[in-house]
């Protein structure tokens, strides 16, 4: 035993030595270079001292070039150091101010919700008090009578008042034979009344878009710089449609879908009803073509808000458009709420307008490819247009008028052809694909866009760069500038230099960004 311990201890102390030795080694390899050498007898100057007796004048200009050289790259290297230090200095410190206001705004989330339940306290003491059990004030008129026929005792006030109001007074939209129109004159209409009532202006291929976009999906999403007419454009289809359209402004604080819809209030055991609730509530009564406005939708995530809407509205059958308001129902709940889930109507459309800066989020893939993006970058041109009286017209009719008109379409041979070569070079050079949601949408939305009196290229050419091109923005543009001009030449010789406008700008704009 004795004898290992000898072995180890001396195996220990060489190894620590052999340590030391290569530190010192290094570190004297150190000092030689920036410290020893210098005033040696063979060290740095006492060589030059010994070779500047026979240089001639060019060697002097010579040393004094390779001076300067050597002095500023010396220099450079220490900026380059300071600002090294400086960059990394900073980036401790806003991650550090990152982490804090993370924990600030947790902090105040926590105190919100703090807020809310006591809040929601002192109106179940106000309630308990007044000896009005679970009545609430939606239950009074202006006079503080109780609202006629209502049931005070259903947790959905307002929900409960749209069932009184369809039955006392139903509303049944009469089509004239002057409403029964096809899909270019409707684009017209539409133009003629915005202009000649609203003195609101838009271009054909712009309504066309929203138009064709309400055959295609149900959500939309209008895009665009501020004041060119977003939020004023599903305002007057509304007005033209004689159902108002309406309008629910995001608030950035906006996290769940309680923002959207509301949430059963625990304590007073009443339903907080949203007023985008009560849209999609009116819609089931309605026979005509309702649009409800998210107001900058993208002031908070849609993701979180708005995901079960996503992700129901991808249902085939429309009986399953179901949303769960309460677990479980009550007699008292309103007529149109079964089983505690709501019925998303198919004559309501979701349209959202977003602007793009730096107070807002970005609007991610799963929204764009479930959506139709219209871009609104610049305002129409006056147009003097004769006085048109909006139109009646039914849900039921708007829809065959997109069936009759989508039933049988097929790409051209020449645009199948044309699109299954750009999807392989795409592919090829993008890693982006023609998915099958996109595909379906694009024999959706180019029947009735050709019937707004547009062509089967210039559809196309619109839903190649709002549903493909602006997947580009994500990719690192800088090293695909041959791949762009490459597509650029594709896009000419499969559809002609005069076809495909739109994708050929978008892509001259992509190499803006590079």
């Amino acid at each position: 035993m004795s004898g290992f311990a000898q072995y180890y201890v001396q195996f220990l102390g060489d190894l620590w030595n052999n340590i030391c030795e290569w530190f010192i080694a290094h570190i004297s390899i150190i000092v030689k270079i920036f410290y020893g050498d210098w005033g040696e007898a063979n060290g740095y100057f006492p060589a030059i001292g010994d070779a500047i007796g026979s240089w001639n004048a060019l060697d002097y200009i010579a040393f004094i070039l390779v001076l300067i050289i050597n002095i500023g790259f010396i220099g450079l290297l220490i900026v380059l150091l300071y600002q090294l230090i400086r960059r990394y200095v900073k980036f401790v410190k806003r991650e550090v101010d990152k982490d804090a206001l993370v924990e600030e705004v947790s902090l105040l989330n926590q105190k919100v919700v703090e807020l809310i339940d006591e809040k929601n306290k002192i109106l179940a003491m106000r309630v308990s008090q007044i000896g009005a059990g679970t009545q609430g004030a939606a239950d009074y008129d202006g006079s503080g009578a109780k609202k006629k026929g209502l049931d005070v005792n259903s947790r959905f006030s307002k929900l409960i008042q749209v069932d009184q109001l369809a039955e006392e007074n139903p509303k049944i939209t009469v089509m004239n034979q002057s409403d029964m129109i096809g899909l270019s004159e409707l684009v017209d209409r539409f133009i003629n009344f915005a202009s000649s009532q609203l003195h609101l202006y838009y271009t054909r291929d712009i309504i066309a878009r929203f138009i064709a976009g309400m055959a295609t999906s149900k959500v939309a999403i209008l895009e665009g710089i501020s004041g060119t007419g977003k939020t004023s454009l599903p305002y007057a289809m509304g007005k033209f449609f004689q159902n108002d359209t309406k309008i629910i402004s995001v608030q950035p604080s906006w996290r769940d879908r309680a923002e959207l819809l509301g949430y059963l209030n625990e304590f007073t055991k009443r339903f907080n009803e949203t007023d985008f609730l009560r849209s999609v509530y009116e819609a089931s009564y309605s026979d005509t073509i309702n649009i409800t406005v998210l107001d900058e939708m993208n002031l908070a995530r849609i993701e979180y808000y708005f995901a079960e809407f996503l992700s129901v509205m991808e249902m085939p059958d429309a009986n399953e458009w179901k949303i769960d308001l309460v677990p479980v129902s009550e007699p008292t709940d309103p007529k149109n709420l079964i089983n505690g889930k709501l019925l998303i109507p198919q004559n309501i459309w979701f349209v959202g307008t977003a602007n793009k800066d730096d107070s807002t989020f970005t609007i991610t893939d799963k929204v764009y490819d479930r959506a139709v993006a219209i871009q609104i970058n610049k305002k129409a041109e006056f147009i003097d247009a004769p006085y048109t009286e909006p139109i009646s017209m039914t849900f039921e009719y708007l829809d065959d008028l997109f069936k009759r008109t989508q039933s049988g379409y097929n790409l051209s041979e020449i645009a199948a052809n044309a699109f299954m070569e750009l999807d392989n070079f795409i592919q090829d050079k993008f890693k982006i694909a023609f998915g099958n949601r996109i595909m379906k949408q694009i024999r959706l939305f180019v029947p009735v866009y050709m019937a707004c009196g547009f062509s089967e290229f210039e559809a196309l050419d619109y839903m190649l760069t709002t549903k493909i091109l602006r997947k580009f923005e994500m990719l690192n543009l800088t090293f695909l500038k041959t791949e762009l001009d490459e597509l650029t030449l594709l896009l000419d010789r499969l559809f002609g230099k005069e076809e495909f406008k739109v994708s050929k700008d978008f892509i001259q704009d992509l190499k803006k960004m590079q």
